[in-house]
């Protein structure tokens, strides 16, 4: 099989390191995102990944056997893609990928021994040369309002984290889309990980499969998707939509559209392309409501400021009653002033919006602490007076680390970009306490 060394583009300066522990990348930050797909291209992006695994599946004789690291992750392939992969790597007919994706996606099977209307012979084939699931369930981490925490690893022992959220009525699964981010925002306990990699599409499609194992039968369906959880989902777009692909399928997880959200903290040449690309909500980690303010806690926001972040926006392909989602985490001291909320209702005026406010989750040696509750509710009724549709966001799974912020295990050396951002706060605080 054939494996990639990605070289992103979005944080740093050319040569800066933005990695931690012993994950060195250096990031040319002057590049734009790749242009592997025109908007609304109908052909699939990452085209190229069908062909490497026939190139693969050619390059084996008979008597090869696949280590799991080697084999096809079926589950990283669109029902397109699959039909090709089955027509040419397999010489099987069309109806296998129906087969193949019923009994992945609604029979939801972990043994290709239980897809009992295929052959003995391709069954064996199957098990040779490819794999069904890539992650490996470790734990469930259950808070005391009913959110759990599921861990998964990876083949090559990258733990991936993901959040089943109750909610009478509505159960969201929250989903990541990285191990580690590189985005760098001060307040989020995932960006002191720094990068390690992309998730692959498989990765990504068998948390929603092994989350609906493991949950469906004790709390009931999952309704909702939120692509919040570790990473930066636009960082990792190819795979990221791919996977929406697979999740909306008809064939596949046949989850509506309409109930799938993807969160960014901005990354303005991505948003150009993936309203194209697919019709999913989206939701903006904005967070402050000046330039400085923003850049201060977000580093994305020196590459797009606020400016060129709400010109995509305004632009942004909607339905007549969809809305964009501003995530607005409140810092105390930062950004939760009433002059903030003057300024982002004026910031989101002619936007068909909603605001979620996010009071800061605490996690182990950051500056920052969350507002009053008086001050976030005082807040929230001026939006809500100047008729703009906020709601603050109960804190869900905090006693697990599992609330928004709180997924990830970061090393002892935090990224460079990260800890040159916290320097000022940190000071401020020993200041304070001193």
């Amino acid at each position: 099989m054939t494996f990639y060394l990605v070289t992103f583009v979005y944080l740093c300066k050319e040569g800066e390191d933005i990695s931690s522990g012993n994950h060195n990348v250096a990031v040319d930050f002057t590049k734009s995102p790749p242009e592997d797909t025109p908007p609304g291209s109908k052909r699939t992006v990452m085209a190229k990944h069908v062909e490497d695994a026939l190139a693969w599946l050619e390059s084996l004789t008979p008597e090869d056997t696949p280590s799991a690291h080697e084999r096809i992750d079926l589950e990283s392939f669109t029902f397109d893609e699959m039909q090709d992969l089955m027509k040419r790597g397999f010489q099987e007919k069309k109806f296998r990928t129906q087969q193949l994706y019923t009994w992945l996606y609604q029979h939801k099977v972990d043994s290709f021994d239980e897809m009992t209307n295929l052959s003995k012979a391709f069954r064996s084939k199957l098990n040779r040369l490819t794999n069904l699931s890539p992650l490996t369930h470790t734990g469930s981490h259950e808070a005391s309002d009913g959110t759990t925490k599921l861990t998964f690893m990876c083949r090559d022992k990258s733990v991936v984290e993901t959040v089943f959220i109750p909610s009478e009525g509505r159960n969201t699964l929250c989903i990541s889309s990285q191990v580690g981010c590189a985005m760098g925002c001060t307040f989020c306990w995932t960006a002191k990980m720094g990068l390690h990699r992309h998730l692959t599409t498989a990765e990504i499609v068998d948390q929603v499969l092994q989350a609906r194992r493991i949950m469906g039968g004790v709390n009931g369906h999952i309704g909702n998707i939120v692509f919040m959880g570790m990473g930066e989902p636009l960082h990792n777009y190819d795979n990221v939509v791919r996977a929406i692909h697979i999740i909306t399928d008809p064939n596949g997880l046949d989850f509506s559209r309409r109930k799938i959200t993807v969160s960014t903290s901005g990354l303005v040449t991505a948003l150009e392309k993936l309203g194209h690309d697919v019709d999913v909500n989206i939701a903006i980690s904005l967070n402050g409501t000046t330039n400085e303010q923003r850049s201060s806690i977000m580093p994305v926001n020196d590459r797009w400021d606020i400016d060129e972040l709400l010109d995509v926006l305004r632009r942004y392909p909607l339905d007549k009653r969809q809305r964009i989602t501003f995530e607005y985490v409140m810092i105390q001291g930062l950004n939760d002033t009433m002059d903030d909320a003057k300024r982002l209702v004026r910031m989101l005026r002619g936007l068909p919006s909603k605001v979620n406010l996010i009071p800061f989750n605490p996690h182990p040696n950051s500056p920052f602490l969350p507002p009053s509750e008086d001050v976030v509710d005082a807040f929230r009724d001026y939006l809500v007076e100047k008729n703009l549709s906020c709601f603050r966001r109960k804190t869900r799974g905090q006693d697990e680390m599992a609330a928004c912020g709180q997924l990830g295990k970061p090393g002892e050396k935090e990224p460079a970009h990260v800890r040159k951002k916290l320097a000022p706060f940190r000071e401020k605080a020993e200041r304070i306490q001193g």
